[in-house]
């Protein structure tokens, strides 16, 4: 990615993202991790208007089945309704106000409320409740009282969305170039991908946008996760950080794509996998080049990738496959939902094998995950000691690495940090407005 021509030293729409093009520097004020003023303005300019992840369609596959998910600070019901349209729906009963779906999960033929017992379908009609006969008789408080929609609901390749405005940007409009790589992994089996059932939850005390630089920051993979290289090396497989590159796909998505990263369950083998995973790996390898093309197929068997999709999700096409999803909660807390997406039908085996695969090395309690949230919670707690300090750069984080093979026009590597500064570039776009000249 090039970057854009214009003054040598830009100053954000926000005043919190500063570029000094001809010195190669890159700051964000710290603020951005830790104002409420900032918090605020990302959720009315960011989460109360852009496309954010909400599940995957084989999470509702039956009529009724549905999930109840907290998405841009509102709790939704997403479900499939009885003529098999996917359905989301705010989780508030129109009459007062109530909690609605008090279950987490479930199968329905109606959402009962349990104040007054009114009782909605799930296509959102009202269709019972006690003394109708309060109302006027020709029914029409029943269309004016059912269920209050998100603002739309769109999918891309089985990965389910919703924005909480009524205009803007169609989904496709908003993937732009992370489109392309939802289809990769929707790819990976010609029978679909499916969530596999139970979920990963927990609670982070660090801003959201660390959580999305961590992603994209192959930087601190050596260092940082020494114990995993470690363990790898013992099992007879060579890893490493470099090598791999970062693209800035548009509208503030960006994937990061390794080759020889690291073994990926079901199309890339490496030594802890076993012999008998080696054989499944060659025919599934060669199925895919079958159906796909020799060159499609080397895009999704022969590398693996991290994909961030502007600005809750991302997928984590590694050792075996991650969705996560990220819910700001305040400054300084975020709440996390994964789960496991394979292919339907893999044989019990395989999919043995990568779930132990995947809660290994990016579960909560696996070999890189706590390694990453320390380190998001060590910024959060770092950020405040500067706090206020007027001195010059000292309240800015840096994140000028690699500038100059971005203004050269070379790829970024992941080891870089250009991916990163696409983000925040996004990210003051978007924020800007609301949040007003900060300083």
């Amino acid at each position: 990615m090039t970057m854009t021509t214009g003054k040598p030293v830009r100053v954000g729409r926000s005043g919190l993202v500063r570029e000094d093009r001809e010195a190669r520097i890159f700051r964000v004020h710290r603020d951005a991790l830790r104002a409420t003023g900032a918090f605020e303005a990302e959720r009315a300019a960011i989460f109360e208007r852009s496309w954010l992840y909400l599940g995957h369609i084989s999470e509702v596959p039956q009529s009724g089945d549905y999930f109840v998910r907290t998405v841009g600070g509102r709790q939704v019901i997403f479900c499939r309704d009885e003529e098999g349209e996917l359905r989301a729906w705010l989780n508030t009963c129109p009459h007062r106000g109530t909690t609605l779906c008090r279950e987490t999960e479930g199968n329905a033929r109606f959402f009962r409320c349990f104040y007054h017992a009114w009782s909605f379908s799930p296509s959102g009609n009202l269709v019972a409740l006690p003394g109708a006969d309060a109302y006027p008789e020709d029914g029409t408080f029943r269309e004016r009282l059912g269920l209050r929609p998100t603002g739309r609901i769109a999918m891309r390749s089985g990965f389910v969305f919703i924005s909480h405005a009524d205009d803007g940007p169609s989904l496709d409009e908003h993937l732009a170039g992370a489109g392309d790589h939802l289809d990769l992994v929707a790819e990976h089996s010609p029978e679909g991908m499916e969530v596999v059932p139970g979920t990963h939850q927990y609670g982070v005390r660090g801003n959201w946008k660390l959580a999305v630089e961590n992603a994209m920051d192959g930087y601190h993979f050596t260092p940082t996760h020494l114990t995993f290289v470690d363990y790898l090396k013992s099992s007879g497989f060579v890893t490493s950080d470099e090598g791999g590159i970062v693209q800035d796909l548009g509208n503030g998505h960006s994937v990061m794509v390794q080759s020889g990263h690291s073994g990926r369950v079901g199309l890339d083998w490496e030594p802890r996998f076993g012999d008998n995973e080696k054989v499944r790996i060659d025919a599934v390898r060669a199925e895919i080049a079958s159906r796909l093309g020799v060159e499609r197929a080397r895009r999704i068997t022969d590398h693996s990738r991290i994909l961030f999709v502007f600005p809750n999700l991302l997928i984590f096409d590694i050792e075996a496959v991650s969705i996560r999803s990220l819910e700001p909660t305040s400054p300084d807390t975020t709440d996390v939902t994964a789960w496991h997406l394979a292919p339907r039908n893999e044989p019990p085996s395989a999919r043995d094998l990568r779930l132990k695969t995947l809660v290994s090395f990016i579960g909560p309690g696996g070999l890189a995950t706590p390694d990453d949230v320390e380190a998001y919670e060590a910024i959060q707690r770092g950020v405040y000691s500067t706090a206020g300090d007027q001195r010059e750069g000292v309240d800015w984080n840096d994140i000028s690495r690699g500038m100059e093979a971005e203004f050269a026009g070379l790829p970024g590597r992941s080891i870089d940090e250009s991916s990163i500064r696409g983000f925040w570039r996004r990210w003051d776009e978007l924020v800007g407005d609301a949040l007003g000249d900060h300083r």
